[in-house]
């Protein structure tokens, strides 16, 4: 029977042939903080700990999303009210009835950054970008009419979008409202960011492969490679307490990265031009995260930076029903509202049945987490919180790898969801 104590032993294991890279794992139940470890090095002379700063990508849409439901708390703006009421430009090309909660849950055919631009270096200009997006088109996703999707996941404009309504209901920059309305309640000023300052670009933890030279615009975007499991990584796989889940799961199959991943991900029914579109303005690549001047854009969909420390805090928030220190940040009504799933089918460009929340998708797990949500990151980091069983649970990390072809946050998360049972 695995505790919280084992939690430190089991992400030493998971560095698996990955070392020296590592990562930062918090966990709090029944708002007690019950996991507190760290593995590895986030840069060459800075081990990991759960103060780090990371760019965690995607997992900084569940930190918009929770920013803008203590908005909608303080009745600054709606989720049910068209975004054109808050941002008059956002009228142009039949956006006219786009609420929030249309953004927010992935349905409103906002997708498509090629339609906005085919130059990855545009989306380092914000208020370019905003300019951009507010003329942007409505999409429809490629085999829309062969198969009814449920939403298209808007793995770029959406922070724009959401950033931009921000700014104009609350009079404020994003990073300003960021740190008055979330992090200085929940004590983590300094630790979340949408846009970094310069000062602090050092700091920021990186993949291996950067740590000897920092990469610059005329440095090669090089995707994580997925590579086959060791005899030692199997080994490992194979006595993780998870293990239990997935051998049933997966009958006589042997548990590997790819068998394993399976479960959770179904990469055949991906619609890989729905997913390049999504997420690449030209088609090919994306921009290189870790480069000085990206991390110092606003770029609230993708390039959230944040420690470990502060996204546990937000979600436990979350699992206390919206209050911290006695103090209401999310009230009832609007918790009720942020957590009703909204769409039920399969994504046009995630391979998944995401069950979009505001701003949130469902937990992936093989357990009973129908109550859960929360966010993951593109290289496989994750927070989320499950109010049942009065948890919040983050994993952030540096290893090169891609949330379809890494499992450390399932054999993390499914742990820690059997132990808060």
């Amino acid at each position: 029977m695995s505790n919280w104590q084992d939690f430190e032993d089991i992400l030493k294991k998971l560095q698996l042939d990955d070392a020296p890279a590592g990562g930062a794992l918090v966990i709090y139940h029944q708002g007690k903080k019950v996991v507190d470890t760290a593995v590895g090095q986030a840069l060459p002379e800075l081990p990991w700990s759960s103060s780090t700063l990371s760019v965690n990508f995607s997992i900084g849409k569940g930190v918009m999303a929770t920013l803008i439901a203590v908005l909608v708390s303080r009745g600054l703006v709606r989720y049910d009210v068209p975004i054109a009421t808050y941002w008059a430009d956002f009228v142009q090309n039949g956006k006219q009835d786009i609420r929030l909660q249309d953004v927010l849950t992935h349905s409103a055919g906002l997708f498509d950054i090629t339609s906005v631009t085919t130059d990855a270096n545009d989306l380092l200009d914000w208020q370019g970008m905003t300019s951009k997006i507010a003329a942007m088109p409505v999409g429809v996703p490629r085999g829309q009419a062969e198969q009814q999707y449920a939403s298209a996941y808007s793995a770029l404009v959406s922070g724009w979008v959401l950033g931009g309504v921000v700014e104009r209901v609350t009079g404020m920059s994003v990073n300003d409202a960021l740190d008055t309305y979330l992090a200085q309640p929940l004590g983590v000023s300094a630790e979340l960011f949408y846009g970094v300052p310069e000062s602090l670009v050092a700091q920021i933890a990186k993949p291996e492969r950067y740590f000897y030279e920092l990469p610059t615009e005329n440095t090669p975007r090089r995707k994580p490679v997925l590579k086959p499991d060791s005899p030692e990584t199997l080994a490992t796989l194979a006595h993780l307490p998870a293990a239990q889940l997935w051998q049933p799961a997966l009958g006589d199959a042997p548990i590997s990265t790819a068998a394993v991943n399976r479960l959770y991900f179904d990469t055949s029914r991906m619609n890989l031009a729905n997913y390049k579109n999504a997420l690449m303005p030209n088609s090919r690549d994306g921009l290189e995260y870790h480069r000085s001047d990206v991390l110092m854009a606003c770029i609230p969909a993708a390039n959230g930076v944040s420690t470990a420390n502060a996204l546990a805090k937000i979600y436990a928030m979350h699992a206390n029903n919206g209050v911290v220190d006695d103090k209401v940040l999310i009230d009832a009504d609007t918790l009720s509202q942020m957590r009703t799933v909204h769409t039920d089918g399969f994504d046009a460009v995630m391979p998944a049945n995401m069950r979009w929340r505001m701003g949130f998708h469902r937990v992936f797990s093989l357990q009973n987490t129908d109550a859960a949500y929360g966010h993951m990151g593109y290289n496989g980091s994750v927070a989320f919180c499950d109010p049942t069983r009065k948890l919040s649970f983050v994993f952030i990390h540096n290893f090169d790898t891609t949330m379809l072809n890494d499992i450390r946050q399932f054999a993390l998360s499914e742990m820690a969801l059997g132990i808060a049972q």
